[in-house]
């Protein structure tokens, strides 16, 4: 049991990616569903699965050519809210920060455009 499940999904998918893998997996939940879901859109990553075991699991594939740097940001100690004026672009517009809003989850452009702000979940770039 971690105390930061989110953590530890960034940190399987950094290691992995360091490691030069091909593929991670991760114990299920809809959150970290909904990130791998955003990181597969701005193409972080290749494709991710879900098991049907009995207890699901999340599988990811993994870019071997383009290596990923994931950083939690918001923590269980110390959360990081920003506003719709305050979200910043990462890496000179390259990378990306997942932001959880009162519509789900959201990269900070998107948020902008929603005209809302919220928790900063994590940067990847």
């Amino acid at each position: 049991m971690t105390t930061d499940p989110i953590a530890d999904l960034l940190t399987r998918i950094r290691n992995a990616s360091r490691a030069n893998l091909a593929v991670c997996s991760a114990p299920y939940s809809k959150i970290k569903e909904n990130i791998l879901k955003i990181l597969l859109d701005k193409k972080f990553i290749v494709k991710y699965e879900k098991t049907d075991d009995e207890i699901p699991e999340l599988i990811i594939t993994l870019d071997e050519t383009r290596p990923i740097h994931l950083t939690r940001v918001s923590k269980p100690g110390q959360r990081i809210y920003g506003g719709k004026e305050n979200m910043k672009l990462i890496r000179n517009g390259t990378g990306i920060q997942i932001v959880s809003t009162s519509k789900g989850l959201m990269t900070t452009e998107e948020a902008k455009k929603a005209n809302i702000g919220g928790e900063v979940i994590c940067e990847a770039y």
